[in-house]
Protein backbone atom coordinates (compact mmCIF):
# COMPACT_ATOMS: atom_id res chain seq x y z
CA UNK A 1 0.00 0.00 0.00
CA UNK A 2 2.82 2.33 0.59
CA UNK A 3 3.75 2.53 -3.21
CA UNK A 4 0.44 2.91 -4.19
CA UNK A 5 -0.01 6.12 -1.53
CA UNK A 6 3.12 7.32 -3.37
CA UNK A 7 2.37 7.26 -6.86
CA UNK A 8 -1.19 8.62 -5.39
CA UNK A 9 0.86 11.83 -3.98
CA UNK A 10 3.70 12.00 -6.81
CA UNK A 11 0.42 11.75 -9.61
CA UNK A 12 -1.70 14.47 -8.50
CA UNK A 13 1.16 16.64 -7.64
CA UNK A 14 1.77 17.44 -11.51
CA UNK A 15 -1.37 19.11 -12.24
CA UNK A 16 -1.90 20.52 -8.71
CA UNK A 17 1.39 22.17 -9.44
CA UNK A 18 0.19 23.31 -12.89
CA UNK A 19 -3.08 24.93 -11.46
CA UNK A 20 -1.01 26.63 -8.95
CA UNK A 21 1.45 28.10 -12.06
CA UNK A 22 -1.54 29.60 -13.54
CA UNK A 23 -2.50 31.44 -9.73
CA UNK A 24 0.36 32.44 -8.46
CA UNK A 25 3.01 33.17 -11.56
CA UNK A 26 -0.16 33.87 -13.68
CA UNK A 27 1.12 31.28 -16.41
CA UNK A 28 -1.69 30.77 -19.01
CA UNK A 29 -1.92 27.33 -20.06
CA UNK A 30 -2.71 25.96 -23.90
CA UNK A 31 -4.82 22.82 -25.24
CA UNK A 32 -1.93 20.71 -24.96
CA UNK A 33 -1.04 22.15 -21.62
CA UNK A 34 -4.62 20.98 -20.31
CA UNK A 35 -4.36 17.82 -21.83
CA UNK A 36 -1.41 16.93 -20.15
CA UNK A 37 -3.02 16.92 -16.86
CA UNK A 38 -5.74 14.56 -17.33
CA UNK A 39 -3.45 11.36 -17.66
CA UNK A 40 -2.23 12.20 -14.01
CA UNK A 41 -5.59 12.19 -12.77
CA UNK A 42 -6.29 8.93 -14.39
CA UNK A 43 -2.75 7.71 -12.55
CA UNK A 44 -4.15 9.22 -9.12
CA UNK A 45 -7.16 7.87 -9.35
CA UNK A 46 -5.66 4.36 -10.57
CA UNK A 47 -3.04 4.68 -7.66
CA UNK A 48 -5.79 5.23 -5.13
CA UNK A 49 -7.92 2.15 -6.05
CA UNK A 50 -4.44 0.39 -5.33
CA UNK A 51 -4.64 1.67 -1.78
CA UNK A 52 -8.24 -0.04 -0.87
CA UNK A 53 -7.57 -2.81 -3.19
CA UNK A 54 -4.88 -5.42 -1.99
CA UNK A 55 -2.99 -8.16 -3.90
CA UNK A 56 -2.40 -8.68 -7.59
CA UNK A 57 -5.04 -6.41 -8.37
CA UNK A 58 -3.00 -3.95 -6.41
CA UNK A 59 0.35 -4.73 -8.38
CA UNK A 60 -1.85 -3.96 -11.61
CA UNK A 61 -3.39 -0.89 -10.73
CA UNK A 62 -0.03 0.64 -9.56
CA UNK A 63 1.49 -0.37 -13.10
CA UNK A 64 -1.50 0.97 -15.25
CA UNK A 65 -1.23 4.33 -13.32
CA UNK A 66 2.52 4.13 -14.72
CA UNK A 67 1.58 4.19 -18.03
CA UNK A 68 -0.85 6.47 -17.48
CA UNK A 69 1.66 9.09 -16.39
CA UNK A 70 3.79 7.96 -19.34
CA UNK A 71 1.28 8.95 -21.87
CA UNK A 72 1.17 12.16 -19.80
CA UNK A 73 5.08 12.11 -20.97
CA UNK A 74 4.05 11.45 -24.65
CA UNK A 75 1.71 14.69 -24.79
CA UNK A 76 4.69 16.39 -23.03
CA UNK A 77 7.12 15.56 -26.05
CA UNK A 78 4.48 16.03 -28.75
CA UNK A 79 3.71 19.57 -27.36
CA UNK A 80 7.80 20.34 -27.07
CA UNK A 81 7.69 19.30 -30.67
CA UNK A 82 5.39 21.92 -31.19
CA UNK A 83 7.12 24.39 -29.54
CA UNK A 84 10.36 23.87 -31.06
CA UNK A 85 8.63 23.81 -34.61
CA UNK A 86 9.16 20.31 -35.50
CA UNK A 87 6.11 19.63 -36.31
CA UNK A 88 2.20 21.41 -36.36
CA UNK A 89 0.01 20.73 -32.92
CA UNK A 90 -2.94 18.35 -34.15
CA UNK A 91 -5.27 20.40 -32.04
CA UNK A 92 -7.14 23.21 -33.69
CA UNK A 93 -7.68 25.20 -30.96
CA UNK A 94 -3.65 25.96 -30.26
CA UNK A 95 -3.38 27.66 -33.26
CA UNK A 96 -3.08 31.41 -32.68
CA UNK A 97 -6.63 33.47 -33.07
CA UNK A 98 -6.56 35.32 -36.56
CA UNK A 99 -8.87 37.84 -38.20
CA UNK A 100 -10.29 35.32 -40.55
CA UNK A 101 -11.98 37.02 -43.62
CA UNK A 102 -14.14 39.27 -41.36
CA UNK A 103 -14.63 42.73 -43.57
CA UNK A 104 -15.10 45.11 -41.00
CA UNK A 105 -13.70 45.59 -37.57
CA UNK A 106 -16.26 44.55 -36.02
CA UNK A 107 -16.80 41.63 -37.58
CA UNK A 108 -13.07 40.57 -36.45
CA UNK A 109 -14.16 41.64 -32.68
CA UNK A 110 -17.14 39.35 -33.26
CA UNK A 111 -15.15 36.43 -34.84
CA UNK A 112 -12.44 36.24 -31.71
CA UNK A 113 -12.54 33.66 -28.81
CA UNK A 114 -14.31 35.11 -25.58
CA UNK A 115 -11.19 34.45 -23.63
CA UNK A 116 -7.72 34.60 -24.94
CA UNK A 117 -6.11 31.69 -25.90
CA UNK A 118 -2.46 30.97 -25.46
CA UNK A 119 -0.84 28.91 -28.72
CA UNK A 120 0.61 25.96 -27.89
CA UNK A 121 3.93 26.92 -29.73
CA UNK A 122 4.59 30.12 -27.60
CA UNK A 123 6.82 28.11 -24.90
CA UNK A 124 6.30 28.97 -20.99
CA UNK A 125 9.04 28.99 -19.20
CA UNK A 126 8.99 28.77 -15.48
CA UNK A 127 12.17 29.57 -14.27
CA UNK A 128 14.10 32.08 -16.55
CA UNK A 129 17.07 31.57 -17.80
CA UNK A 130 16.45 27.47 -17.84
CA UNK A 131 16.21 26.25 -20.92
CA UNK A 132 13.20 24.01 -20.32
CA UNK A 133 9.76 24.88 -20.92
CA UNK A 134 6.45 23.71 -18.86
CA UNK A 135 6.07 21.32 -21.72
CA UNK A 136 9.86 19.86 -21.35
CA UNK A 137 9.72 19.73 -17.74
CA UNK A 138 6.19 17.55 -17.78
CA UNK A 139 7.98 15.17 -20.09
CA UNK A 140 10.72 14.42 -17.29
CA UNK A 141 8.48 13.93 -14.89
CA UNK A 142 5.72 12.09 -16.28
CA UNK A 143 8.94 9.80 -17.75
CA UNK A 144 10.27 10.23 -14.15
CA UNK A 145 6.86 8.86 -12.58
CA UNK A 146 6.16 6.48 -15.10
CA UNK A 147 9.45 4.21 -14.51
CA UNK A 148 9.01 4.82 -11.05
CA UNK A 149 5.61 3.31 -10.94
CA UNK A 150 6.23 0.42 -13.23
CA UNK A 151 9.56 -0.38 -11.43
CA UNK A 152 7.44 -0.20 -7.96
CA UNK A 153 4.69 -2.84 -9.40
CA UNK A 154 7.35 -5.21 -10.77
CA UNK A 155 9.34 -4.99 -7.46
CA UNK A 156 6.07 -5.86 -5.57
CA UNK A 157 5.28 -8.81 -7.98
CA UNK A 158 8.19 -10.90 -6.68
CA UNK A 159 8.36 -13.03 -3.89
Amino acid sequence: MPYALLIVVLAAAAPLFALGSETWWGLAPCELCLWQRWPYWAAAGLAALGVLIPGRARTVLIGLAGLAALVSAGIGALHVGVEQGWWPSPLPSCQAPTAGTAGSIDDMMRSLAAAPTKPCDAATYLIEGLPLTMAAMNLIYGLSLGALALVLARRSTRP
